[in-house]
């Protein structure tokens, strides 16, 4: 930090470890624990838990009325994003639980088990290594709101709910085909999900009937649940439409848990716009400057107003840019970090085209502290660019620009006077064209972790400027997957 301006200025690559770390995030999680569970020796518990915690596991809850689809979906999900199932007939048989065998005597006697019995052996489960190293998915609870507020009491919040909902109609028509396996406990139905392997047709059992008025009684009571755990878990919510392929359920499911929920943390963008010449990159990047009160830092330009303003750096690149050649990575990487690590940039946020160009000049733009949150590539295809710019036209009396084919001169005179910037010819743009795809793949590989987003640029202004925008305002996708 330093002292010696006012008001202090931070160093940009503070605020970029922060995001990166989730630091924001990881100190509201440790706090939330514990006020929650109140520790004895808070420095003690808060080492503890900052060892084993991990901002990547998942807390899933599904929920449903019976015979929507709960345990294939849970079953699923839980193979292919590693978490550990938890289900109504493991926390029943947990021999390590005290609850456990208080609510296996209670179903013994064909009593009910109450809600805080419930809610403590699901604690006594996810509270378990397995569970915080790999997440969980809890399959059919909560049950009602009561139980929803009892597992937040715990600090049990789940990071995405799916709730599935089905007709009654075709609720009851599942229930009268379901089928089980005794060896695996996979579910199947006659009419929609038969098995294939004659082995496991063979040995699929019928569960236990129910009558249609116990069949509607259980529909009525999950109905007048729902909304009170859909009104809790409002944020992280999502619900599916569960009256249609297992296959179209599941992709919804993968795709919702897949989502980040968006940080409380302060955000500055950092926005870096990479494309061929003519892809649009100034035009977006104005647009987003407009939108958000960001700075739009061209490179060129600013190398352009350093040597106007003879600066110290723009005397040292007057010669190449004179010569139309290209300056030294390092002096245009100092130009670019002088302008990045002023205030308004650093408060702001800046949206940054024109560089990089190479790989090496992204590695500089990394080692100065000012890493991208957001990386855009702008695909267009060169034939699309050459009929971009090289039918452009100047009128050099008024200053109006033309376009041969979208846009020509409104009158025979203006069209004599008008003339083609020397920079717009093919060959001059077809070369700058394959300069850009020596150093396209390099630079596509190298921001390939850091959730770069490739656009079709041959679109309308507004239509590419809405995406760009969407993924600007909306956290990035996270990638999940078995360890």
């Amino acid at each position: 930090m330093d002292t010696s301006k006012k008001p202090l200025r931070i160093p940009p690559e503070f605020g970029v470890y922060a995001e990166e770390h989730e630091i924001f995030d990881m100190y509201k999680r440790l706090l939330s624990q514990v006020i929650v569970e109140k520790p004895d020796d808070p420095i003690q518990f808060m080492i503890d838990w900052l060892k084993r915690d991990s901002s990547d596991t998942t807390k899933i809850v599904v929920v449903g009325p019976p015979w929507s689809g709960k345990t294939c979906i849970s079953t699923t999900l839980s193979k292919q994003i590693n978490s550990v199932l938890v289900t109504e007939q493991e926390i029943l048989s947990d021999e390590l639980s005290e609850h456990s065998k208080k609510a296996n005597a209670l179903l013994a006697e064909k009593k009910p088990v109450p809600d805080t019995l419930w809610v403590q052996m699901i604690r006594d489960r996810v509270k378990r290594k397995d569970c915080l190293r790999r997440g969980f998915i809890l399959e059919g609870f909560p049950r009602n709101r009561s139980q929803a507020y009892a597992l937040q009491s715990y600090g049990i919040m789940p990071t995405h709910a799916i709730i599935l909902d089905a007709p009654d109609v075709v609720l009851m028509e599942r229930q009268g085909g379901k089928r089980v396996d005794p060896i695996t406990g996979d579910v199947y139905h006659t009419t929609f999900d038969w098995p294939q392997d004659v082995n496991i047709q063979a040995r699929l059992i019928e569960p236990d009937k129910m009558s249609e008025t116990d069949t509607k009684e259980r529909l009525d009571e999950y109905n007048r649940n729902a909304d009170g755990i859909s009104n809790t878990y409002a944020k992280v919510c999502k619900k599916l439409n569960a009256d249609q392929p297992k296959v179209d359920v599941l992709a919804q499911a993968i795709s919702f848990i897949n989502t980040r929920q968006r940080s409380e943390a302060a955000h500055t963008p950092r926005i870096v716009l990479i494309g061929p010449t003519g892809s649009g990159k100034s035009v977006v990047a104005a647009q987003l400057a407009q939108k958000y009160n960001i700075v739009d830092v061209s490179c060129g330009l600013l190398i352009k107003q350093q040597v106007a303003d003879e600066t110290r750096l723009g005397e040292a690149v007057r010669q190449y840019v004179e010569e139309e050649q290209k300056p030294p990575n390092n002096l245009v990487s100092k130009i670019l970090s002088d302008r990045l690590t002023q205030l308004d940039a650093t408060t702001r946020g800046w949206v940054l085209h024109g560089y990089p160009l190479t790989r090496e000049q992204a590695e500089n733009l990394t080692d100065s502290g000012l890493k991208p949150n957001r990386v855009y590539f702008l695909d267009i295809p060169d034939d699309v660019i050459v009929e971009r710019l090289c039918y452009r036209l100047t009128d050099p009396i008024s200053g109006e620009r033309y376009h041969t084919l979208f846009n020509p001169p409104r009158t025979a005179d203006v069209k004599a006077r008008c003339v083609q910037n020397p920079k717009d010819k093919e060959e001059t743009v077809r070369s700058r064209l394959e300069d850009y795809h020596v150093y396209s793949e390099d630079l596509t590989e190298y921001y390939r972790d850091d959730g770069s987003v490739r656009i079709n640029a041959d679109q309308d202004p507004h239509t590419v400027f809405e995406f760009v925008d969407s993924i600007l305002v909306n956290p990035l996708p996270r990638k999940l997957g078995k360890d």
